[in-house]
């Protein structure tokens, strides 16, 4: 990289870091200085502010609005994996959680369907698809197949209200105990990105998840499309021995909004390629 390169990529650094320390003085919603004025107090070119400015828009820390300025953009909602020994212990995530029923039918669980729950592709499973909201706000997409065999009489209000597994245990007798799931990135397609109040082909994460019960039997697989602007994991991880903690109560697990898995049961973790912790 030649001198003029490397001064434009540290002017580039410095403005961001002098942007980024404005947001983090400010609280959702307030308004920053405009470029004009960020351009004379910093005292880079417009080019050099916009492009920091455009990577704190694309990272989901500022809001560009037409005609009245940049804004503080909402905080993310953040989950937080904590290890211990062979389990997860996953701290309450903020914001309060709700959900909006898309879809609510039964099908035949087809080959992929069926090959991870371990059934003939003939099969019956319950196909569930809803939009999981945080104060209000679309967070995320869920897919949800259930064998139908497992939830005869599976309602509409146990799926939009309170815990679904919760649900699952004290209506259907099915004790979920263990998930394995896998997260990557991805991009958001038109129709998801009307769902979630986002612009086409934004970031987001993929989560894909099996949950089996205490038999071990697959009980559903669910793949979820988070936002990317507004969700993140922070992963703290035990580098040494310590004293037990008991599961929190209610936690959320990442791509399962709170409430889910009520009971704290364990989550083993594992790791490949791909990012993959169980949940």
């Amino acid at each position: 990289m030649d001198a003029d390169a490397t001064g434009a990529v540290l002017k580039r650094e410095r403005a961001r870091d002098a942007v980024l320390e404005l947001i983090e003085s400010r609280r959702p919603g307030d308004a920053i200085p405009s470029e004009r004025a960020l351009c004379a107090t910093l005292g880079v070119s417009r080019p050099t502010l916009r492009a920091a400015v455009d990577e704190l828009v694309a990272a989901g820390l500022l809001v560009r609005e037409h005609g009245r300025g940049m804004f503080v953009a909402p905080a993310k909602i953040t989950q937080e994996l904590v290890s211990a020994d062979l389990a997860l212990t996953v701290p309450q995530a903020a914001g309060t959680w709700s959900s909006r029923l898309l879809e609510f039918t039964t099908l035949q669980a087809g080959a992929r369907v069926g090959r991870k729950l371990r059934m003939s592709p003939a099969a019956d499973i319950v196909y569930v698809a809803r939009l999981r909201l945080v104060d209000g706000a679309p967070m995320a997409i869920e897919h949800l197949h259930i064998r139908a065999g497992l939830v005869p009489g599976l309602s509409a209000q146990e799926l939009e209200s309170g815990d679904l597994y919760e649900h699952l245990r004290e209506r259907h007798d099915v004790h979920v105990h263990e998930a394995v799931q896998a997260i990557e990135p991805t991009v958001v397609t038109r129709a998801e990105a009307r769902l979630l109040d986002v612009p086409e082909l934004s970031p987001a994460l993929l989560f894909e998840r099996l949950t089996s019960d205490t038999t071990g039997c697959p009980v559903e697989y669910v793949h979820s499309l988070y936002r990317g602007d507004r969700y993140r994991i922070v992963s703290r991880l035990a580098l040494g021995p310590a004293a037990a903690v008991e599961p929190v109560e209610g936690a959320h697990h990442p791509g399962i909004p709170p409430g889910d898995f009520a009971q704290g049961d364990p989550i083993t973790s594992s790791t490949r390629g791909d990012i993959q912790s169980g949940d």
